[in-house]
């Protein structure tokens, strides 16, 4: 695939072969270029963004040692994980998001967590918005 980097132990010699080097670097290009696109779409689904926020549930108890975590994709949809440390344990909740919202009922530790991946990285889309 990447033969275009590979070092070619003869050089062209004539104009013929000069221009067919040009149409396989062309080809080469090409097959780049769409697995680029490829890469580029499969990506929007991969997790992109993150939002953590660590909390104390119970006051009478010590320590933020509670914590919910969202992990979104560049649609703004995943997941958020809350999880409360108490004495008697721990216990770990998981409710799905799309678009940056949930069905289930979200604490406002959960709404933070989701509200502070937007500060993770903006995409192309917001980042335009802001520019105009």
């Amino acid at each position: 695939m990447f033969e275009i980097f590979k070092k070619e132990s003869k050089e062209p010699k004539n104009l013929k072969e000069v221009l067919s080097l040009l149409k396989k670097i062309k080809k080469d290009l090409r097959e780049v270029s769409e697995e680029l696109k490829v890469l580029k779409e499969e990506k929007k689904f991969s997790i992109q963004k993150v939002g953590m926020v660590r909390f104390n549930p119970f006051k009478e108890m010590g320590g933020d040692q509670s914590f919910s975590v969202a992990l979104l994709d560049d649609n703004y949809d995943g997941i958020v994980i809350t999880s409360f440390y108490g004495r008697e344990g721990n216990k770990v909740f998981a409710k799905p998001i799309e678009n940056g919202e949930s069905k289930y009922l979200l604490s406002n530790e959960e709404k933070e967590a989701i509200e502070k991946t937007k500060m993770t990285r903006p995409n192309k889309e917001n980042k335009n918005d802001e520019n105009k």
